[in-house]
């Protein structure tokens, strides 16, 4: 653990010739905000985060969806800026802004030209310390929520992963969609936003993350100007403790349907996975490339090719920081659900007895490889690959650390952890009665 008002170098990387490409450094404020830095050599472009350590999985069943509709009224308006202002300040400088909500964390983020950065840093700042979050803003963007929530629940793949979530973790916060249900929106009130607003938006929960043509101690100076507005930054704190544990949650294992007047019938059939760091996710993950990622995989090969079961189905690992699931996607024709559960299970089957061939294990290997290295080509992506790694404390590897890391994986490891699929198993259907 670092201590507040001290800065570190966490990551140097250099060339062939010793000039450095990467630097990672951080700096814990005083009152806990926790500042991580990528300075890219040879960008031009810079990206900012602002990463806040709640999300879905931290509410009650009364503030079901409640992280998700703050993020959008933050958009809305601060003492400084109308929602419009917002708004000009990124489009006018050709900026990308946005923001998503995931089950563990919210991320405001954006990116733009380096010179165009403390503008940035201040907007964010702006919107974070200091929205409004007025009554007619909270009715307005109520209505917009209702809309995506219905939206979601006309798209076949989102049911379907919600009905697989709810089956697996049952009336949880890991097993709500994010999003929340009409009834919990319309619900809410104004009052018990804000409260959420002032009880998880604080300095020990964040972290402001920053790739790209950067300079550490300037992006420090900028954040503590930026987000020093209503006393913000005063005080001492510390950084939130963040959920990490080595054992995944029990899921309930079971069959979970519901009809929808979809052409298709979209299935998920899955079963407990791993968590966030367990040391099992590079074996994980060349399983998961070899089983269902991408054309040669052998689910698209004997469901699609060999069969023609179904246009789309890939396999997936999705992992919490104490909880995780594994499973495969599929979407057929409501005849056909019998064959493709049968072929599916009978794929799950022969991985979790016998793993997977050498030519599997190396083409996997490359398959990860290829996707991280070209996944981390601009600032984006190395802005929430350092923000997401410090805000749940996990060991931040450099790219070739975790390149060696996939390359050490055996087929042994890959056939232990390919016993996940022998456990009970979780089903979702989602189609036409």
């Amino acid at each position: 653990m670092q201590n507040s008002g001290t800065t570190r170098t966490l990551q140097t990387v250099k060339d062939a010739d010793g000039q450095v490409t990467s630097r990672v450094r951080r700096t814990v404020l005083p009152s806990g905000l926790r500042i991580v830095t990528e300075q890219m050599a040879g960008a031009r472009s810079a990206s900012i985060g602002v990463w806040v350590g709640v999300g879905s999985r931290d509410e009650t069943p009364a503030l079901h969806g409640c992280s998700h509709f703050l993020e959008h009224l933050l958009f809305k308006g601060t003492r400084e800026r109308s929602a419009l202002d917002i708004s000009v300040a990124l489009d006018a400088v050709g900026g990308e802004f946005n923001a998503f909500t995931a089950k563990e964390y919210t991320c405001f983020h954006a990116r733009v030209l380096d010179d165009d950065l403390p503008m940035a840093i201040d907007v964010l700042g702006d919107m974070v310390t200091n929205s409004l979050i007025t009554p007619a803003d909270v009715e307005a963007e109520r209505d917009v929520i209702l809309d995506e929530i219905a939206m979601h629940d006309d798209d076949p793949d989102d049911v379907v992963h919600n009905l697989f979530a709810r089956q697996a973790w049952g009336d949880t916060p890991l097993g709500r969609p994010i999003a929340g249900t009409h009834d919990s929106i319309t619900a809410m009130s104004r009052d018990q936003i804000h409260r959420f607003y002032r009880r998880h938006y604080r300095p020990g929960t964040m972290v402001i993350a920053a790739a790209g043509s950067v300079d550490h101690a300037t992006v420090v100076r900028q954040v503590r100007a930026a987000f020093a507005r209503q006393g913000f930054l005063e005080g001492e704190g510390e950084p939130a403790a963040a959920r990490i544990t080595d054992k995944a949650r029990a899921v309930t294992s079971g069959e979970a349907r519901t009809t929808r007047p979809f052409e298709q019938v979209n299935i998920v059939l899955g079963a407990q996975g791993i968590t966030r760091t367990d040391d099992r996710r590079y074996a994980l993950g060349v399983l998961n490339t070899a089983l269902g990622g991408g054309t040669s995989s052998r689910l698209f090969q004997e469901v699609r090719e060999h069969r023609g079961l179904a246009y789309s189905v890939y396999s997936f690992a999705s992992h919490h920081a104490d909880a995780g699931l594994v499973g495969v996607s599929v979407g057929c024709l409501p005849g056909k659900v019998d064959d493709v559960l049968a072929t599916v299970r009978a794929e799950l089957a022969k991985v979790a007895a016998d793993g997977i061939t050498a030519e599997e294990l190396e083409r996997g290997k490359g398959q990860l490889r290829g996707g991280l290295v070209l996944g981390l080509e601009d600032s984006g992506s190395r802005m929430s690959r350092i923000g997401k790694v410090e805000l749940m404390r996990d060991e931040l590897l450099s790219i070739d650390q975790v390149i060696a890391r996939i390359d050490a994986v055996t087929l042994d490891e890959v056939r232990d952890v390919a016993a996940l699929f022998s456990q009970p198993e979780v089903l979702a259907v989602v189609g036409p009665r």
